[in-house]
């Protein structure tokens, strides 16, 4: 599990990256405002992670559960993008933009929101910085990095096999998450039986939260409400191993794993209509989205 899911976490960076060029992600930043990026701030990080300890306390959660769902919470930027997706209202590019955004806001942000939900429980955590600009630079910019490479170097073998490797990074993705539920075993029936009922609306939550910033753009709220839930279960494994040493933070945390694909799935369906196709925004003019 240690090497299993950073592993598969870099081949689906590796497979964003040979779809994406610097132009396109320069492009995409600059069509959001700089308060637009504030409010997606407070979506992002803030919003899920509150939400996670507001359900955690009323589904009266135990103590590690509530760690694992919190990590999920708090953890954005999962790479696990479809082409599917990208036929019903949902930009690739637009979605590789907010995966970099956040990984660059995770070494600040993260910090910050655990320290301080640590102290709401009498308790002191601390996580480095500096330990997460290693995770995300190993684990997502240095494959992303790879994968534009190959992409500038042979676009059309990347062209034919991007979709390949993004499909069996997300089959191996699950077939890890069930691996490691299945060595938990008997510790499962010890888990509270509403935890599939908090995973639902966290996801929700994420959905909605995203939604209430009112972005102009239907095209970039609906990427961005998927983008947002499709939280970082990798991570939150890799931080729940780290500083809570718990296996029962675990079965929130593949929970929500399990759950949020079927969320993102009916929330793109029910949008699609709705939404202007990615070829059609991007034949318009870039602009600034923002809300008032």
């Amino acid at each position: 599990m240690k090497f299993l899911i950073p592993g598969v976490v870099a081949v689906l960076m590796v497979s964003i990256g040979m779809s994406l060029s610097l132009r396109e992600l320069a492009a995409t930043l600059r069509r959001l405002t700089w308060l637009a990026w504030l409010r997606m701030l407070l979506a992002t990080f803030i919003v899920p992670a509150a939400a996670a300890l507001l359900l955690a306390e009323l589904f009266r959660l135990t103590r590690p559960e509530l760690g694992g769902i919190f990590l999920v919470g708090v953890a954005p930027g999962a790479p696990l993008l479809t082409r599917n997706l990208a036929r019903k209202g949902f930009d690739m590019h637009l979605a590789a933009t907010y995966q970099v955004w956040a990984a660059l806001m995770i070494p600040i942000m993260i910090p910050i929101v655990v320290a301080a939900a640590a102290k709401l429980y009498s308790r002191d955590i601390w996580i480095s910085p500096l330990e997460l600009v290693q995770q995300i630079a190993e684990k997502q910019f240095l494959p992303l990095a790879v994968g534009m490479l190959i992409a500038r170097a042979a676009p059309t073998l990347s062209q034919k096999y991007q979709p390949i490797l993004n499909t069996l990074g997300n089959i191996v993705l699950t077939i890890v998450i069930g691996l490691a539920l299945f060595k938990l075993g008997p510790a499962l029936k010890a888990i509270t039986p509403m935890l599939p009922v908090v995973c639902l609306l966290l996801a929700l939550a994420c959905i909605g939260a995203v939604r209430l910033i009112r972005l102009k753009d239907p095209l970039v709220t609906t990427t961005f409400a998927i983008s947002n839930t499709n939280r970082h279960v990798g991570l939150a494994v890799l931080l729940s191993g780290e500083y809570f040493h718990s296996q029962q933070a675990i079965p929130p945390i593949a929970c929500y794993a399990l759950i949020a694909p079927l969320v993102i799935i009916v929330y793109a369906r029910f949008y699609r209509r709705g939404t202007p196709s990615a070829k059609s925004i991007s034949s318009e003019p870039k602009k600034s989205i923002a809300s008032g």
